[in-house]
């Protein structure tokens, strides 16, 4: 009985067994990072690389065209969650790079505007719309259309700042190993929908494990090369603490903007929902795998911890306000039936 009422408690404030598996991977990494630095055909990154390229399949394999179809119609809702993910995101934190990055902390910053311009996540966004009682077509609409831009978006933005750091990227090999990882998995998940669409409806929960599963493979792989190189050495827990802080004031800035975007456009209750959800959260997914794409494997562990930490905030608070919303609309339901 303790055990479930546990359970639930970790539930109801957005915590699960994957953010604390998360944070085993951390200290898996710290301690035994030889497995993750090994090289081959048969090494831990090139299994996670082909499990990126499954993940994506299945996800392309969950879509239909008619759904994509009849997501366009709501052309207001879908251009207030993608300039929010895209522009106003990452123009934010450029508007206090200043203020906030030094050269002891440029990695973390780098990490910090990584998550800026990563695109939404798919599956939370959907639940908590769903929970919240949101628009959950257009949540599911925004949030997969929202993986795909993010595919050439992110990296243009990533271009922006590290060819202004180092002026060695280049952008247009970036994006094509992200579309041969991403895309064409996606692409070729959508054509095969109508034959086998429904395999992937059916095991959606074992996907979904499988997913993690990759997850935390690229996580513990990327904490190793870093612990390897002693490359957190020179951040305190003061140090976590406060890019915690920082991006939980990102995460309600966002919420706010899009608050006030809403009640601008005269959003339905349902599309306000959808738009506050879908576009304050980031894709720890698409993180973990452009992350090995865009930065070097020695760093990858560090740029990886804000999204990481972020992921973990989103969830809690959002899972809050869900629950708040949905509590509240409860409420108003009875007091009309009284």
């Amino acid at each position: 009985m303790a055990k479930t009422s546990l359970g639930s408690l970790l539930a109801r404030v957005g915590l699960d067994w994957f953010i604390i598996a998360l944070l085993s991977m951390i200290g898996l990494a710290k301690l035994w990072p030889g497995p993750g630095i090994q090289e081959g055909p048969l090494s831990l990154s090139s299994l996670a690389n082909v499990g990126v390229s499954l993940i994506f399949f299945f996800y392309g394999l969950r879509l239909n065209f008619d759904q994509l179809k009849a997501g366009l119609r709501n052309y207001r809702l879908h251009l207030v969650i993608h300039l929010t993910t895209f522009v106003v995101f990452p123009a934010v934190l450029l508007a206090v790079r200043s203020l906030l990055m030094t050269p002891d902390t440029e990695l973390l910053w780098l990490g910090i505007f990584y998550v800026a311009a990563l695109p939404s996540t798919v599956s939370s966004s959907v639940v908590m719309v769903s929970i919240a009682g949101g628009n959950i077509p257009a949540a599911i609409f925004n949030a997969s259309i929202s993986s795909l831009i993010g595919v050439f978006i992110t990296p243009l933005w990533m271009s922006f700042l590290l060819s202004s750091t180092n002026g060695q990227y280049d952008l247009s090999s970036v994006i094509g190993k992200l579309t041969l990882q991403v895309i064409v998995p996606v692409v070729l998940g959508l054509l095969l929908n109508r034959r086998l669409g429904w395999f992937a409806e059916r095991h959606k929960a074992k996907l979904r494990y499988f997913d993690q599963v990759t997850i935390l493979m690229i996580v513990y792989t990327a904490f190793c090369e870093s612990f390897s190189l002693n490359l957190f050495a020179k951040y305190s827990v003061s140090d976590l603490i406060k890019l915690a802080a920082l991006l939980l004031s990102l995460f309600f800035l966002i919420f706010g903007f899009i608050t006030l975007l809403s009640r601008l456009f005269n959003f339905s209750r349902e599309d306000r929902i959808t738009a506050l959800f879908c576009g304050s959260k980031k894709s720890l997914i698409q993180g973990s795998v452009m992350a090995n794409v865009l930065f070097p494997a020695t760093i990858a562990g560090v740029v990886l911890l804000p999204i990481m930490i972020y992921h973990a905030l989103q969830l809690i608070v959002a899972s809050i306000i869900a629950q708040g919303m949905a509590h509240r609309q409860l409420q108003k339901a009875e007091a009309v039936q009284k």
